[in-house]
């Protein structure tokens, strides 16, 4: 779980506009893209959080929805049965740095903003810096990121992320999913990077 913070090149993106998910998918698409043309060899989805607080459960769901039959060099870590937080964070990023070669990461983490943003995704180049609402020093994460702003941060954060409402990380997570699965669909369709999904990592 982290705070929101202006960063440049970051998009904030309302589920509730009609076009959020064509700008979403859009952006994200964007992102993946330029990373496989820089010559990465493969794409990790690090989904960070743990199901034992509603409010940093994004990550979790968001692994356990998209871990299904993912495309080839495209890699998930981080599920409701195997959720990556604070205690296995540092383990895991060791782990996918000794398996894959050049990974491309996508880090996917809940957040707390503003009020006018809670429900809204942020996504965009630079990693996350997971950990920072518990005052955890965890080492920021992720080429790309995204960040669903699932509460009201900047008071007693640790009693919000207890009381976030499952129905909100519900909806922001199958957004999320959602958009995942149709931008590696896109991306496995374009000539240019079908080559991509059948090269060995």
């Amino acid at each position: 779980m982290s705070y929101l913070k202006t960063v440049c090149e970051r998009q904030i993106i309302k589920m509730s506009n009609p076009n959020a998910f064509l700008q979403f998918t859009a952006i994200l698409y964007g992102l993946i893209y330029k990373g496989i043309m820089e010559g990465y060899k493969s794409i990790v989805f690090v989904c960070i959080g743990t199901d034992r607080f509603t409010g940093d459960s994004l990550g979790p769901l968001v692994g356990y929805k998209i871990n299904v039959a993912p495309q080839k060099n495209v890699y998930i870590h981080g599920s409701l049965e195997n959720p990556v937080h604070a205690k296995n964070l540092n383990k895991t990023m060791e782990e996918i740095s000794r398996e894959y070669i050049k990974p491309f990461i996508v880090a996917i983490d809940a957040c707390l903003g503003k009020m006018e943003q809670v429900g809204c995704i942020s996504i965009g180049e630079g990693p996350v810096k997971p950990g920072s609402v518990l005052n955890k020093d965890l080492s920021p994460i992720g080429n790309i990121s995204i960040m669903g702003i699932v509460n009201i941060g900047g008071f007693m954060d640790f009693l919000i992320l207890q009381n976030t409402r499952l129905c909100l990380v519900m909806k922001m997570a199958e957004f999320i999913a959602n958009g995942i699965r149709c931008v590696l669909w896109k991306a496995e369709k374009n000539p240019l990077l079908c080559p991509f999904f059948k090269a060995n990592s």
